[in-house]
């Protein structure tokens, strides 16, 4: 057998390179393999790519590996670049955890026991740098932005415009940094993919050229190192262009540049097939002994491997019985708004009386699958055939029915003619040489329109138009960037289906052929001595808790392509959707008909600035209000299969429509990358399968209770939440003229008051109509909830229109689909649920159960005459649900014996304030626990009613020191006019929110209170609500020294500079003075900095935002940062947008005001998921609304000590302590700029140092870093040169007890006007919206001023004296300075032991 020389070793190993840090800027290796960089077999291995060998050595003997069986070669080792077990293609889209991490251990204990938390391995998210600055558009339209770049190379790749991603390339070659090597070559290897799949689908042999070309010049000619897939795709472009020698030549010349030990890693790659390899094994002769038996080991050890089998697919369709069933009686409207909400749902009448649920699971699978994806086309079939029903009434006929339905079959295809133009426009855009800017335009949105269609796309953005304006209300336009916002989003979304069917389909269509191949195919013995392949990298790796992320996010469009795709669409839609107007004429009084634009722009002025409007007609919108818009309602209806098993961020819930996990608003990267990475670590196990518990739980409609809601809503009459068809609502008379100016003014205000509260109930008529509609389309089927969750951990129903989170009448149309005897106590907790739904719900448990036993005779008449009886239930505070339970109860008690009766009722049992039970239970308050129901009491406790009693107390003192505002309000405190604002004070409450609260609750109850007191109301109402801030503070004392802790840290948090931050500006600082030095020598100036540039530089740095992990091990990320704008022109108009990064600046003071309430949240939404976990295990039905909990009757007593062993095992942990360490963890060896207050001696002590050296901040900073990083040095004399040095922070370290300000004393900077309050902070419930209020006489403008957008728990922290009138307080009063980060001590904990809990029979009641 002839050997080959191995070449002569290079001078360079290349066993110690990182690939990680190979850039661009350094000087690359001539053809370096990636594969060495990382191979565990490497070792010493000198470079072995050859440019050029003497051809003797490419010659095949007669010992060629052709005469080896031939298999299909689907194992290989694992490609030593891909150890993370993530294709490298991956690594530009979704983060990953570099492998071998800290993966969550199982455990014995079941699934609703908390797992043991270790804070050293917390998932952790490294600050991101400054994005690399955009360039300019090129002359051939390739944008400068990287996450630009990229998304306009994939979606070239995707419709085959292959010139122009190489483009793309070409641009991110010539720009240096901007790309390692490793995102580099994982470009090239997607383009050499694609360059392959058109090799296959038209055989070009230029085109195989090309690609040669390309691998010569862009990759080895730039010295960009290649992988094993690189190579696999030269090898099979060979194997479709070449023949005969030269494919000899190709073959051996691309093998050699692989290691010969691996160069069978090729096939790992999934490029190359059985048929391509038999061909190499014939060519190529290795040049040792080695590879061949390590080829032959391969090839044996695929010989016995088998395909896995085909999933069986149903192929029947299913063909149900069509029973004649009434449908709900239309409401009196014009237009035929309501037919369309049917068609929608008219996929359900060939299942009318069958409940699918009995049919097979492939069967039903298959129908939910259709429901996903056919709202579309579904959409353009009702327009068409509505327009062509009314085509054949007659023109006539149709002027006098024409509705808005009918139109938008017009609109849709006038929009795709449009739209066809357009698409013939692309191709001659992107290959002329000088480009106007309409081909630049058209050259960045080309790729992305070109994956759907003209049809499509007119669809979707009529849908996505239509449904933005009636979701934001057209009445008064909507400004431009919300509308594009939302249509880009539609459009984005649909688009992205479509890529995932089409891969999809695929997917199968591969299987199947090779399937069939292997089918065909004898079967070969196995080689047991065959190398196994590797279970990838951990035994080579260190364990890390680091998420490594992509400096760009490839999973959703970027701001400029989203944008620019919404306005040209956008603007066809404009020229394209006419309204057919018809209007009398004054004079003939003949129906005339004109054809006028549905859509105009406008500028308005606001705030003093232009903002672009979209004005609808009035016809538009007259149709609109007269028929709801339900074209996506496909997507958003209950399941009628058990939703999917969450496994992955976006795969869950829905089978087909891709759903997250996660909520999050767009450009809000970090909570998606936490989560990924939990999901992947087994972290989030229990809060996915949490949530699949939920939405495992069946429905039905309630019959009965369906029948009664649709004769009230038939008869247009108020009953009970639904609003009346034609309310009566007065409507003053006109003044005359030359009446008072500000008589006529107030008159405009009332007409208009009128017309709000008139166009308002119709609004909500309208979103009823959508739920009945819903309900009589499942009435007969078993349904279901697919769940996810907001980045508190808190779980909602993805369905948005009918779902059990709704208002009282849908809640009281959904029950259980399986039943459960009531067996011996699910009787009295009927009674219960019935006292409780009707507001007798403060009562004891005996006395709830003989409120329902008193009143038999009364559900007895509610449910023979509902509507024509007494009406009891009319007189409940939740009637709908109030009735359920009368049909309930009469059932069950008609029944010759009750525990047999079958009951689908859901029990509630609600939280006493949960979010105050939390605390109580933090903060060890027996006072705040016993009111909060978690001590044993013989009757429930009411929080409301005590706080009302302390307001009167401090009523009371003031009244004796005859305070004016005591005498105005004395007797007139009630629970209800304190309810709402302590529910809320939990939840962040701004002290103008509760302001408006109470003022709300005054003007009820009390309308004529001013001139009656001579005291304006509004300052009555702060007067209140200052009295019930101070209560709650003195009932929950350790919960307030909580709230205050947690501000506490997280303004430390928000204002610290990470250890990574550090080291970058310590390196940031040598290249600038580097830089400086250079100058210096140039010139005879002495640069000076700008010590203000410098502090504000230093001010933008500040990215860390608070992050913590739930006790389910769900990592919480506050998402609020200061966004910059972008201004992106348009067809339309140059629109400023934000444009939201992970290196922005946080918004420190939405961090300081959310994270109390946000963390409590996190805490009940982790209370939920234990309780449904348990409950699961234990065979309850279980369904939540957040802190309300429902199960059968039957089971109430067992799901009570479900949810208090739940809470005490959350609370059994030291919560606060665990979150202390965490954060001590994160945050750690950060340093934060800290303040202390003037004309103290630490202050003076600080100044007078600084007078002395005359340094700036960064300065400061970096001479506290180094004197940190001497005292953590295990060196003894670095450590005493540590002690040695002098900071501030040392000087501060002197003092035994200085006090230092809050850190988040800035509330100066963001107070008036500067953060719009609107309510609570994202989601904290009950607070009503609040707006600018006017100074009120009698009321101190600088009180008002100081108290404005500030939480108590802020006031507290900034020490303002809210009794008192407010100071100018002086910007300069403090001084700052670093320290190292640290975090102040916990407060101490009262004497309330959480597990006192567990004998209160109260606590969820």
């Amino acid at each position: 057998m002839l050997l080959r020389h191995r070449p002569a070793p290079r001078s360079l190993s290349i066993s110690h390179i990182n690939i990680n840090t190979l850039r661009r800027p350094h000087v690359p290796l001539r053809c370096t393999s990636v594969y060495l960089a990382n191979s565990p077999t490497s070792g010493r291995r000198p470079l072995v790519t050859r440019p050029k060998l003497a051809s003797w050595r490419r010659k095949p003997t007669s010992t060629s590996l052709s005469s080896v069986t031939r298999r299909p070669l689907a194992t290989a080792i694992d490609d030593p670049i891909l150890q993370d077990g993530i294709p490298l293609s991956d690594h530009l889209r979704p983060h990953h955890i570099p492998s071998g991490n800290y993966v969550q251990p199982p455990s014995s204990l079941p699934l609703y026991h908390l797992r043991a938390f270790d804070p050293a391995t917390t998932l952790q998210v490294k600050i991101q740098d400054d994005t690399a600055q955009r360039s300019r558009l090129t002359p051939q339209g390739i944008p400068g932005g990287v996450d630009e770049m990229m998304s306009v190379f994939d979606a070239c790749l995707d419709v085959n415009k292959l010139e122009r991603a190489g483009l793309v390339l070409e641009r991110f070659s010539s720009r240096e940094g901007l790309l390692s090597y490793t995102d580099l070559i994982d470009l090239h290897n997607q383009y050499l993919r694609a360059g392959i799949d058109r090799a296959l689908d038209q055989p070009e042999s230029q085109w195989a050229h090309s690609l040669h070309t390309w691998f010569e010049v862009q990759i080895r000619g730039k010295g960009i190192p290649h992988t094993p897939e690189t190579i696999a795709c030269m090898l099979k472009v060979s194997l479709l262009s070449a023949r005969g020698p030269r494919l000899t030549r190709l073959v051996t010349r691309y093998l050699d540049m692989l290691p010969e030990e691996s160069m069978w890693s090729v096939l790992d790659a999934g490029i190359l097939n059985q048929q391509d390899f038999g061909t190499i094994t014939g060519i190529y002769r290795p040049t040792s002994d080695l590879a061949i038996n390590e080829l032959d080991s391969v090839v044996a050890s695929n010989q016995g491997e088998e395909a896995p089998l085909a999933e069986r697919l149903p192929e029947d369709d299913v063909k149900g019985e069509n029973k004649p069933v009434p449908h709900v009686l239309a409401v009196p409207q014009k237009g035929l708004g309501l037919k369309m909400l049917r068609n929608v749902l008219s996929f359900f009448d060939q299942f009318e009386g069958r409940d699918m649920s009995k049919l097979s699971m492939d069967e039903c699978r298959e129908i939910q699958a259709r429901l996903e994806r056919d709202c579309v086309e579904a959409a353009i079939q009702r327009w068409r055939e509505e327009n062509q029903a009314l085509a054949k009434m007659g023109r006539s006929t149709a002027l006098s029915m024409s509705g808005l339905n009918s139109q938008l079959y017009d609109w849709q295809r006038a929009l795709e003619k449009k739209l066809e133009r357009e698409f013939a426009l692309f191709d001659e855009s992107e290959t002329r040489e000088k480009k106007t800017s309409e081909d630049l335009e058209r050259c960045l949105y080309a790729p992305f329109m070109r994956q759907s269609t003209p049809a499509r796309l007119s669809a979707v953005t009529i849908m996505g138009v239509l449904n933005t304006l009636a979701q934001q209300g057209a009445d008064k336009g909507i400004s431009l960037a919300t509308l594009l916002t939302h249509l880009s989003k539609s459009v984005e979304e649909d688009i992205r289906f479509q890529k995932r069917q089409r891969e999809a389909k695929a997917r199968k269509a591969a299987f199947r052929k090779e399937r069939l191949q292997q089918t065909n195919s004898p079967k070969q013995p196995t080689n047991s001595d065959a190398p196994q392949p590797i279970e990838g990298p951990a035994a080579t790796q260190k364990e890390s808790h680091i998420v490594e992320v992509p400096t760009y996010d490839k999973t959703s469009w970027p701001l400029l392509i989203k944008t620019k795709v919404g306005a040209q669409l956008l603007s066809a839609l404009f020229d394209a959707a006419k309204l057919e107007v018809i209007r009398e004429h004054p004079e003939t009084k003949r129906l005339v008909s004109q054809m006028q634009p549905a859509l105009a722009r406008a500028t308005v002025h606001r705030r003093g600035k232009k903002v672009g409007m979209i004005m609808p007609n009035k016809v538009l919108i007259d149709l609109m209000k007269r028929e709801p818009r339900g074209d996506y309602l496909a997507r958003h209806l209950p399941m009628l299969v058990e939703p999917q098993p969450w496994t992955r961020f976006d795969q869950g819930g829905f089978l087909e429509f891709p759903s997250q996990l996660v909520r999050i608003k767009n450009g809000e990267r970090e909570q998606k990358i936490y989560a990924e990475a939990a999901i992947q670590r087994g972290d989030l196990d229990q809060a996915t399968k949490g949530l699949d518990v939920l939405g495992r739980t069946a429905w039905q409609i309630n019959k009965p209770i369906f029948d009664v809601m649709l004769e009230a809503w038939n008869s247009g009459e108020k009953i009970a939440n639904i609003p009346p068809l034609d309310p009566k609502i007065p409507v003053p008379e006109e003044p005359d003229p030359s009446e008072d100016p500000f008589a006529r003014r107030e008159w405009l205000k009332r007409v208009k008051l009128a017309e709000n509260e008139r166009s308002g109930l119709h609004s909500e008529r309208c979103y009823i109509n959508f739920q009945l509609d819903i309900a009589r389309a499942f009435r007969d089927q078993t349904f279901y909830f697919p769940h996810n969750m907001d980045f508190r951990g808190r779980a909602y129903p993805i369905p948005a229109y009918l779902n059990h989170m709704g208002a009282d009448h849908v809640r009281g149309l959904l029950r259980f689909a399986k039943g459960k005897e009531l067996g011996q106590n699910g009787l009295r907790w009927l009674k219960v649920q019935l006292a409780n739904v009707f507001g007798y719900d403060k009562a004891s448990l005996e006395e709830r159960e003989a409120f329902a036993t008193n009143h038999i005779e009364d559900i007895s008449d509610s449910v023979t005459n509902p509507l024509t009886g007494r009406q009891w239930w009319l007189k409940a505070e939740d009637p709908w649900q109030c009735l359920a339970a009368c049909f309930e109860l009469k059932a069950a008690l008609d029944c010759p014996d009750p525990t047999k009766y079958v009951s689908h009722l859901p029990v509630h049992q609600d939280g006493t304030c949960n979010g105050l039970q939390h605390y109580a239970a933090l903060g060890g308050d027996r006072w705040g626990a016993e009111q909060v129901n978690l001590l044993p009491g013989d009757r429930p406790a009411d929080v409301y009613s005590a706080v009302a009693d302390l307001v009167k107390v401090g009523i009371a003192e003031d009244l004796a020191g005859g305070n004016f505002m005591a005498k105005a309000v004395d007797g007139k405190i009630t629970r209800k006019v304190v309810k709402q604002t302590v529910m809320t004070n939990v939840y962040g409450v701004t002290f103008i929110g509760a302001k408006a609260q109470v003022l709300k609750q005054i003007d009820a109850a009390y309308p004529d209170i001013e001139s009656e007191t001579g005291v304006p109301s509004p300052i009555l109402a702060s007067y209140i609500a200052t009295k019930i801030f101070k209560a709650l503070s003195t009932m929950f004392r350790g919960a307030h020294d909580i709230q205050y802790w947690l501000g506490e840290c997280a303004g430390r948090v928000c204002r610290a500079l990470t250890p990574e931050q550090l080291s970058r500006i310590v390196d940031e600082g040598s290249t600038a003075s580097r830089k400086a030095n250079k100058a210096s020598r140039l010139s005879t100036k002495k640069p000076r900095m700008n010590s203000t540039a410098a502090m504000e530089e230093l001010l933008n740095q500040f990215r860390s935002t608070i992050v913590w992990t739930t006790p389910l091990r769900m990592p919480i990320v506050q998402p609020y940062r200061k966004s910059a704008n972008r201004v992106i022109p348009t067809c339309l108009q140059d629109l400023t947008l934000q444009t939201p990064e992970r290196s922005d600046p946080v918004n420190r003071r939405k961090q300081l005001q959310a994270f109390p309430p946000n963390f409590i949240h996190s805490l009940d939404a982790s209370h939920m998921l234990l309780s449904a976990l348990e409950c699961d295990e234990l065979g309850l039905s279980f369904a939540a609304v957040h802190d309300s909990f429902w199960t059968h009757a039957a089971d109430v007593d067992v799901m009570n000590r479900v949810l208090r062993d739940a809470f005490v095992r959350i609370h059994s942990d030291d919560v606060i302590g665990r979150l202390e360490s965490e954060f001590k963890a994160r945050y750690s060896g950060s340093i934060y700029l800290a303040k202390v207050a003037r004309n103290t001696d630490i202050e003076r002590r600080i100044a007078a140092f600084r007078t002395k050296r005359r340094v700036n901040m960064r300065e400061e900073l970096l001479e506290e870093r180094e004197r940190q990083r001497l005292l953590t040095s295990s060196d003894p004399a670095e450590v005493q040169k540590g002690l040695k040095m002098v900071t501030p922070a040392s000087i501060y370290e002197e003092f035994s007890s200085p006090e230092l300000l809050p850190s988040n004393d800035e509330i100066a900077e963001v107070a008036l006007g500067n953060i719009t309050s609107s309510g609570s902070q994202d989601g904290s419930e009950g607070e009503a919206s609040s707006t600018k209020p006017e100074l009120q006489p009698g009321e101190d403008p600088e009180k008002v001023k100081g108290l404005m957008d500030v939480t108590h728990f802020e006031a507290t922290l900034k020490k303002m004296n809210v009794g008192a009138a407010g100071k100018s307080k002086s910007t300069a009063d403090y001084v700052s300075f670093w320290l190292p980060l640290t975090f102040p001590p916990i407060p101490a904990k009262g004497d309330f032991d959480v597990k006192e809990l567990l004998g209160s029979k109260y606590f969820f009641s």
